[in-house]
C-alpha cells in the first residue's frame, strides 16, 4: 500500500436544544439530549490521505500547515480510527466555507468530515450512521449531529456506544432558513471544550437539566407541525438561558458583542412589525436568525439595513456527511 485517500463534506449545525456541559470530557458525553439543524452552506471539506512514507501526520487548514494543538487533536482522532484499521500516518487537508473558532460549529463539521474520510480512505466500507455519529462525537461532541442531515436528535446516552445522533426529520421536511450573521470572525477567548467543563459545575445547571426533557419534546413537536412561532419562542428562550449560564459562570464565558445585542433587539422589533423571525446563538457572538423561506429576502434586507456590509451565511436544512470525488490532496 502506497497511499489510501478519501474526501468528505459535512455541514455545521445549529443547536435548537443546546449541548452545553459534559459529564465525561474525554468521551464528550453530554449532560443532556439535544436537537439541531444541519446547515447547507456552512460546510467543511476534508481529505485524508494515508501514506506509508510519512513519519508523522501532517495537517493543513485552509491551505496553511497547522502545527499547534489543533493538529494534535486531529492526530488523536486518527489514532482512534487507526486502532481499528491500520497504523499508518496521514496528510489531512480541510477547507471551511466559514470562519472557524468563532462559535459556528466548525469542529462539528470538521470532525464529522474527518471521521468519514479517515475511515473511507481504507476502502473497507463505512459503518452505519449510528456508529459514525458515536465515532465523530469522540473528536468533538457536536460532530455527532453533523453526521446526519436535516433535523437531528442527539441522544445523550449512558455509555460511549449509546451516545449518538440520528435524523428525526429529513432536509426537505420544512423550508426553514437559518441566516447566520457574522458580526465577528475572531476566535473565541474561551473554547467550547473549556466552556463545557465550566458549565458542568454551574449552580443553575441542575434546574436546567430538569426542564430540558419537556422543552426538547415541545421543540420536536413544533418541528413536526412546522410551527415557526412555537419553535422560535422555545428556541430563543433556550439560547438566552444557555447564555445566562455562560455569563454567570466562573470564569464568565462572555461571548456577546455589541453587534450581537443589536441584532437581538432588532429581531424583537421586526417581529412586532409582523416579520416572522427568531434568534438563536451557540457558544459565540454570531446570531442565527430562523425564518420561513418565503421571508428570507425581507430578513436579509433588514439585516443589511441594521449592519451594512455584514456577511450573512444563508442556510437551508442540509444533507448529512457525504463522500466527494474532488480531493484536496
Amino acid at each position: 500500500m502506497a497511499e489510501w485517500r478519501a474526501t468528505a463534506r459535512a455541514g455545521a449545525n445549529i443547536a435548537l436544544i443546546k449541548y452545553w456541559g459534559t459529564r465525561d470530557a474525554d468521551l464528550n458525553l453530554p449532560l443532556n439530549d439535544s436537537l439541531s439543524m444541519t446547515l447547507s452552506d456552512a460546510v467543511t471539506v476534508t481529505t485524508v490521505a494515508y501514506d506509508e512514507d510519512l513519519a508523522a501526520d501532517e495537517v493543513y487548514l485552509d491551505g496553511e500547515r497547522v502545527l499547534d494543538d489543533r493538529a494534535d487533536r486531529v492526530s488523536r482522532h486518527l489514532d482512534r480510527v487507526r486502532t481499528d484499521y491500520y497504523r499508518v500516518h496521514a496528510r489531512v487537508a480541510s477547507v471551511n466555507s466559514f470562519p472557524g473558532g468563532t462559535g459556528l460549529a466548525s469542529s462539528a463539521s470538521g470532525f464529522a468530515a474527518l471521521t468519514v474520510a479517515s475511515i473511507a480512505a481504507f476502502d473497507e466500507g463505512l459503518p452505519d450512521e449510528h456508529e459514525l455519529s458515536a465515532r465523530a462525537r469522540r473528536g468533538s461532541g457536536s460532530a455527532a449531529r453533523s453526521i446526519a442531515g436535516g433535523f437531528v436528535h442527539w441522544h445523550a446516552g449512558a455509555t460511549d456506544e449509546d451516545s449518538y445522533a440520528e435524523s428525526v426529520f429529513p432536509p426537505d421536511w420544512w423550508d426553514l432558513r437559518d441566516l447566520c450573521v457574522l458580526v465577528s470572525t475572531s476566535p473565541k477567548e474561551i473554547s467550547s471544550a473549556r466552556g463545557h467543563r465550566i458549565a458542568a459545575v454551574h449552580p443553575f445547571m441542575g434546574a436546567r437539566q430538569r426542564q430540558l426533557p419537556g422543552r426538547l419534546t415541545a421543540v420536536q413537536g413544533a418541528l413536526a407541525e412546522r410551527d415557526l412561532d412555537t419553535l422560535g419562542t422555545l428556541v430563543e428562550a433556550e439560547a438566552l438561558e444557555m447564555h445566562g449560564i455562560m455569563l454567570s459562570s466562573t470564569p464568565s464565558c462572555f461571548y456577546l458583542l455589541p453587534a450581537t445585542v443589536a441584532v437581538m433587539h432588532a429581531v424583537r422589533r421586526w417581529r412586532e412589525d409582523g416579520l416572522g423571525v427568531y434568534l438563536t446563538l451557540d457558544a459565540g457572538p454570531n446570531p442565527h436568525l430562523l425564518c420561513r423561506g418565503r421571508d428570507e429576502a425581507r430578513v436579509l434586507e433588514a439585516i443589511e439595513a441594521l449592519l451594512p456590509g455584514t456577511r450573512v451565511i444563508a442556510n437551508q436544512p442540509g444533507q448529512g456527511v457525504t463522500l466527494v470525488q474532488e480531493h484536496l490532496l
